[in-house]
């Protein structure tokens, strides 16, 4: 799921985009990610549509198996699914986890180029864009994965990055879709933020940069259009902001991205997502907890919640047979040291000590855990034997 998963902060200063962009060969097949990606290297790919209980219509991928494997097991991932088959066989996860044997599920989260559609609303109508991460892990998660789970009858081996680690570990902290998933991946995740080493992001919050795009009456955030670069436009002017290059500043110094993986990512990216969303966000980096979304006064989320404060996350009451498989990064702003050694203490002080399995990669950064070239070695490797040993 990347939002700030990867859709709300995979963005970089346009000229250096385009700087990029030259270098990068135009894509042989520009089409949806079955055409483009899978098919293109042999793999087999079904498109599926999802309907959330709240009406949004999300947009579902299955690779089943490898070029000629049948399938063992089952998993799937959120938020962009792109994310998950940029680049070659032997470098993107969705087409390693084929490879040996997964039935693998990827799904794309509302608002997302692929998952705009809606019963009712339109991407143009406000209401459309009135969710946060709150309704993506309540209503977008529930729906795709009951669907597989449905299709398949087996339980999922789930895999979340940024955003989707926070989506699945708000479920599992309310004792939600323990039934269909056999086991959680997090690719560094996000959940507490209050520690986040990127100025850029700390700044926004502080200056509530978010409630005040929702308050002039803008209710979706395109990273490349005109809100952003006016919202740019302010931010930039501090001299501690490095506006050259946004995507570090946001997510922090990457040291191994794979160029043409890169490239790949350049043509999905960047993408939408709510105002609300990242007000929400916003709200995580100023108040240190994991909270629902806060309505702002005692009226509204007493209208909400019930209670003039809007209820807590509590990740300490996550099962502790759950399986879980984290990853994080010494150079990852998003998710950083300090704020992910909490979420660790959080969820090892219970946890039994067989089902929880942990790599520290002090080089990396956000975007290195889905785009490095040496990733399948450090990563996506100890990944799959984790699964195969739950």
């Amino acid at each position: 799921m990347t939002l700030v998963h990867t859709e709300a902060l995979s963005w970089r200063n346009q000229s250096y985009m385009n700087d990029i962009a030259d270098r990068c060969a135009p894509s042989p097949h520009p089409l949806g990610m079955c055409q483009s990606r899978a098919t293109a290297f042999g793999y087999p790919c079904e498109e599926y549509k999802v309907t959330t209980e709240d009406g949004y219509i999300l947009s579902l991928k299955r690779i089943p198996h490898g070029p000629h494997d049948s399938n063992t097991s089952t998993e799937m991932r959120p938020p962009d699914g792109a994310t998950w088959v940029m680049s070659t066989p032997k470098q993107s996860l969705g087409f390693i986890l084929a490879d040996n044997g997964f039935d693998v599920w990827i799904a794309n989260s509302r608002g997302t180029n692929s998952s705009q559609n809606h019963t009712s609303l339109s991407t143009k109508d406000p209401a459309y864009w009135e969710w946060s991460w709150d309704e993506l892990a309540s209503y977008d998660l529930p729906a795709v994965l009951q669907f597989a789970y449905d299709h398949t009858g087996e339980k999922i081996h789930y895999i979340g990055h940024s955003l989707g680690t926070l989506m699945i570990l708000a479920a599992f902290s309310e004792h939600k879709l323990l039934d269909v998933v056999r086991s959680a991946v997090l690719l560094c995740p996000i959940a507490y933020l209050s520690r986040t080493k990127s100025k850029l992001l700390k700044l926004a919050a502080h200056i509530f940069l978010a409630e005040t795009v929702h308050w002039l009456g803008f209710h979706e955030f395109n990273p490349v259009g005109p809100v952003a670069h006016e919202v740019l436009s302010q931010i930039c002017n501090d001299p501690e902001i490095n506006c050259y290059d946004l995507f570090s500043a946001v997510a922090g110094p990457d040291c191994c991205l794979n160029t043409s993986t890169f490239c790949a990512f350049l043509e999905h990216a960047p993408q939408s997502t709510s105002v609300r969303n990242l007000i929400h966000l916003s709200q995580l980096v100023r108040n240190g907890g994991v909270s629902r979304f806060d309505y702002g006064n005692a009226k509204d989320n007493m209208k909400h919640y019930n209670q003039p404060r809007p209820p807590p996350y509590n990740l300490s009451s996550i099962p502790n047979h759950v399986p879980i498989f984290l990853t994080h990064g010494g150079e990852d702003y998003l998710g950083d040291v300090p704020d992910t050694r909490h979420l660790l203490r959080t969820l090892v002080k219970k946890h039994n000590s067989d089902s929880i399995e942990v790599i520290y990669v002090p080089d990396y950064a956000h975007a290195d855990f889905i785009m490095a070239y040496n990733a399948p070695e450090l990563i996506y490797g100890p990944m799959v034997d984790f699964f195969k040993r739950h």
